[in-house]
């Protein structure tokens, strides 16, 4: 099939559809479907609203990137100062700094989403470059792979073929369940995985993938060799762009710093990964219907922080016109919400009580 992101400067939602009927008040009725969905929302939004909702700019990406990494460095030396100033006793304040560490280190994630769909920056050079060394590189991901991986995604929302569905199967499930999920992220078991998991499929023993499914590939290299090599040819920006932030962290007399940043990868970075999935797909039902098989949440200053930095919690918007740069979102949000066509967010607090509402 092809990339549903392939061909989007000219026809950004080719890859999705929507039920044709007649007036607004029954438009989505059926919901947000995938192949005329761009058709539909203009004749509903009209074409020049729906022309700028599609506009890009190069100014807004460097701004998302550059504050996304302000804050990332202003967050780990505050946690290093109070480390040095107070000690043990600032240990509270040094927890919720590194809660916030993983949030940002799931921004720049997010930031690798927007520039997998080619909508961080205007200029698609740009786009990808800035996107591979700033915000794929440092989360260990590779923006080429994730593209391809997540366009099938989009393709096959809510259906069997859907990649990752392996992230929400099982919801709901028990309060004790999801207990032990978000203990096993928090005490580093998740990172830990997910680690290696990644180290393996940059060496091409795994088939690669962001929902942790471990799917050996039946071709691999062979010899330790073989696989050191597959394993740096797949991974040397993320080598090269941490072996400059350790260099530089020692340079100036604080490694910690760089301690302080793998603690956010690995203990809190997951828990916000887990959150944010469960709030986009699960409990949610097994159909194209995009009103139906995803989920908009409502995000206050904390889960904005944490779960959905750079308005990825508007997410029926991002599947209805998977071509809308994340600050666009909320002005599609209040067109929708216009025409009485969303349902009523949630909280992402009441999207945890929902997936956890098996006894």
């Amino acid at each position: 099939m092809k990339d549903a992101l392939t061909n989007n400067d000219s026809n950004p939602d080719s890859n999705l559809d929507l039920n044709s009927t007649g007036d607004d008040r029954v438009l989505f009725e059926t919901g947000l479907e995938r192949q005329s969905a761009r058709d539909r929302l203009t004749q509903l939004l009209g074409e020049e609203t729906i022309k700028d909702l599609h506009r890009r700019s190069d100014i807004k990406g460097w701004m998302a990137v550059l504050s996304c990494w302000a804050t990332i460095i202003a967050l780990l030396i505050l946690i290093q100062a109070t480390l040095n100033t107070i000690g043990w006793w600032g240990l509270p304040l040094v927890v919720a700094g590194v809660f916030l560490v993983g949030g940002r280190i799931l921004a720049l994630a997010i930031l690798t989403h927007e520039g997998a769909h080619r909508t961080l920056f205007a200029n698609a050079k740009l786009n990808d470059r800035v996107t591979r060394w700033l915000c794929a590189a440092p989360v260990y991901l590779d923006l080429i792979k994730y593209r391809k991986h997540h366009a099938q995604h989009h393709v096959h929302t809510g259906t069997k073929q859907d990649v990752d569905l392996p992230l929400i199967e099982g919801f709901p499930t028990s309060r004790k369940s999801l207990t032990r999920k978000f203990f096993r992220d928090l005490s580093g078991q998740t990172g830990l995985k997910s680690l290696v998991g990644l180290a393996m499929m940059n060496a091409e023993v795994l088939r690669w993938n962001v929902t942790g499914v471990v799917d050996y590939l039946p071709e691999r290299p062979t010899t330790r060799l073989a696989l050191l090599r597959t394993f740096l040819k797949n991974s040397y920006r993320t080598l090269i762009f941490h072996t400059i932030f350790f260099a530089i962290t020692l340079a100036l007399g604080a490694p910690e710093i760089f301690a302080i940043w793998w603690a956010g990868y690995l203990f809190t970075y997951p828990f916000c990964i887990r959150v944010r999935a469960i709030a986009e797909h699960a409990v949610t039902e097994r159909t194209g219907d995009m009103l139906k098989n995803t989920r908009t949440t409502k995000a206050g200053l904390i889960s904005r922080a944490l779960f959905a930095p750079f308005n990825v919690n508007f997410h029926i918007e991002h599947h209805a016109l998977v071509s809308v740069p994340w600050w666009q979102l909320p002005a599609l949000h209040q067109k929708l919400q216009k025409h009485q066509i969303l349902p009523e967010p949630p909280s992402y607090w009441q999207v945890m009580k929902i997936a956890s509402t098996n006894r």
